[in-house]
């Protein structure tokens, strides 16, 4: 007898070989017809997986996370499906994986065939042939030899590699999926036919090579996304149509922050309104740290190799340095200020009395990152990382972890983050230091995060090798999470360079290094920082705050007036003197997102006044110029509040 313990608890004695399916079937016609697939011991699996011993399982349904997965999973075969039906045979099929928010599926088509994204239409229909034919999902496992003949009887190509390499990893037999005509290799599972595929939706064509080598098959990429529900496809679909309109790539050049070129990849050309956005944040990380005791340092670009080698980067990062040879020597860009920091700490003795020592840098560093993979200011080559260390005692981690999020949480809320979540990564399979050692930093980790009441998610073996970490997540203004801040445990690399301290009982020690950081890099927040105000910032924020405004010239002295006055009291503002009409001038600081506008006329230079307008509420009416000032002091030193999505809040 199969013997299958539920989520509540319960146990349902069956017999062997009882399916999954008719477990849930027995439980209730209900959730048998809601299920889309089964876990068993943690592990996903068809409704189809027979249940021979003892288990325990879990139904799972559209409501549940795995299942959406699963389900965008399949909408991947019926996607190969229908091209297939639509270029015959010879289109050759790879790999369809998920992937946030979606899924993808990579294809060589026929010689002689040009596939574009105006041809989606055409496959979105065939899909839904497809789907209303409610063709079930059938697996077979079969020895890697049989699966090779049965994808060559499919006249398919690519799969042989997958499987020769499963095959030498010691797999004795792979999966094979079919529904309907179409045969694919895949470890599965699936939902129990294409009907449960309820909305859908082609989205994007790209390029792609095969395994991700640039020296391969050149293959065409088809993204798409799929939900149990269309209300929440639609949702979505507007979701995307928001996010790009707050595109940085797009924001950024049109707003005068920044622009990049070929010339330079994966780096960033700053503006003037760009690098004043930059410098804004930078100070106030600056001035934020400083209070809370750091040191600011700066170290040197280029390194001899052989501090790499020591510190064991060379060995990981190799491939992603910058290196140039002079006077026989080899130097990379640095990618990371990790060891430089150590350097300075080694200066000199250092006593427990001197820790914790917190040592900060605005770091540039260097990654020689595929250009594939570059995005925007959102992944660069060269960035600049808010980053510190705080060398410490093995009693001063939960302190100094306790105090750090205390920063960080507050960081976020005045840049106008309120929901932030933390996960804890514990001990990975691949790890130096003892049991005991991860034991005591975890827990460290743990209850820094305890005693501060604040809530979290544990990632089991997610760890670094050299010790835990916790990773802070931001949810932006359309709910996209980003990570940004972590702070990890480190005891070493301290130690393969060379750090000690003199303890309380005058031996020699090696301090725990915890690496810390914020933001993240500096270029990746901004991009961020711009998508989540949709480049409407607040005041505090904005790199023009006031535009002055003349509605004609014979009221430019005046305006000069107004703009020292603003300028004399550390408003950042521009003027438009020109000669176009007042209308043409309000607009263009519009668009600009200018957050108030100063018109000046007749009447504001009769009554020593400023006509206000605020880029979204309209007219605020006639105010003195010294009340103006003094509100907006207030207004920067609230630091505003947080973003609507609502496309006139920011004037989008």
């Amino acid at each position: 007898m199969a013997s299958i313990k539920l989520p509540d608890g319960s146990v349902k004695e069956l017999q062997d070989g009882t399916t999954v399916g008719q477990l849930a079937e027995s439980i209730g016609r209900g959730l048998a017809k809601a299920a889309i697939v089964g876990k068993v011991d943690g592990k996903l699996v068809d409704l189809s997986h027979p249940l021979t011993g003892s288990h325990d399982v879990q139904i799972i349904t559209e409501r549940d996370p795995e299942g959406l997965y699963v389900m965008r999973h399949s909408t991947a075969h019926v996607l190969a499906q229908a091209l297939r039906h639509l270029y015959g045979a010879k289109l050759q099929y790879t790999i369809g994986p998920v992937i946030e928010n979606g899924f993808f599926y990579d294809f060589e088509f026929p010689q002689g065939v040009t596939f574009s994204i105006d041809h989606l239409p055409k496959v979105e229909k065939e899909m839904q042939k497809i789907v209303q034919e409610n063709l079930a999902f059938s697996r077979e496992d079969v020895a890697p030899d049989q699966a090779k003949q049965i994808l060559h009887s499919q006249d398919q190509r690519f799969k042989d590699e997958i499987i020769d390499e499963l095959a030498r990893a010691g797999e004795k037999s792979v999966s094979i999926y079919r529904q309907g005509d179409f045969t694919d290799l895949c470890r599965g599972p699936h939902i129990p036919s294409t009907a449960k595929i309820k909305a859908f939706k082609l989205q994007s064509v790209a390029g792609a090579y095969w395994r991700g080598d640039s020296n391969r098959e050149q293959l065409t990429r088809i993204y798409g996304t799929a939900f149990f529900d269309k209300a929440e496809l639609e949702k979505h679909l507007k979701m995307i149509e928001e996010a790009k309109k707050r595109d940085h790539r797009f924001l950024g050049p049109q707003l005068g922050l920044f622009h990049q070129q070929d010339d330079a990849p994966g780096s960033v050309f700053w503006h003037d309104k760009g690098w004043t956005l930059w410098r804004i944040v930078e100070n106030y990380v600056r001035e934020t740290i400083r209070k809370a005791g750091y040191i600011e340092v700066r170290t040197p670009q280029l390194l001899d190799r052989s501090l790499w080698e020591k510190s064991g980067h060379w060995e990981k990062y190799a491939d992603l340095m910058f290196v140039t040879e002079s006077e026989k020597h080899v130097f990379a860009v640095k990618p990371m200020n990790c060891p430089c920091h150590i350097q300075i700490f080694n200066q000199g003795t250092k006593s427990y009395r001197d820790l914790p020592l917190r040592m900060a840098e605005f770091g540039a560093c260097h990654r020689n990152e595929p250009g594939g993979t570059l995005h925007g200011i959102m992944r660069v080559r060269a960035f600049t990382q808010d980053d510190a260390h705080i060398f410490c005692t093995e009693g001063q981690i939960e302190s100094e972890v306790r105090d750090f999020v205390k920063i960080l949480h507050q960081v976020y809320k005045d840049f106008g983050f309120d929901k932030v979540i933390t996960k804890l990564s514990t001990r990975p399979e691949k790890r130096i230091g003892s049991d005991e050692m991860w034991g005591k930093t975890e827990k460290a980790l743990a209850d820094a995060l305890k005693n501060m009441d604040m809530p979290f998610d544990v990632q089991p073996g997610e760890g670094a090798f050299y010790g835990p970490k916790l990773e802070f997540q931001i949810s932006d203004a359309l709910g996209r999470l980003w990570q940004l801040g972590t702070i990890q445990v480190d005891g070493n690399l301290p130690d393969r360079l060379g750090s000690r301290y003199v303890g309380e009982d005058n031996a020699e020690h090696v301090p725990f290094m915890l690496h810390r950081a914020i933001l993240g890099s500096m270029e990746r927040f901004l991009g961020i920082l711009i998508e989540h105000y949709a480049g409407a910032f607040p005041l505090w924020l904005a790199p023009v705050q006031v535009a002055v405004l003349t509605i004609s010239e014979k009221f430019n002295e005046y305006g000069k007036m107004v703009q020292n006055a603003l300028t004399n009291a550390g408003i950042r503002c521009e003027a438009n003197f020109g000669s176009e009409k007042i209308g043409a001038k309000i607009r263009t600081a519009t668009l600009q997102k200018v957050p108030y506008m100063l018109v000046l006329g007749e009447q504001e230079q009769a009554a020593e006044k400023v006509a206000v307008r605020h880029r979204t509420d309209g007219d605020k009416g006639q105010m003195a110029l010294d009340e103006f000032i003094q509100r907006c002091l207030e207004e920067i030193a609230s630091r505003g509040t947080s973003p609507a999505v609502s496309t006139g809040q920011h004037g989008v």
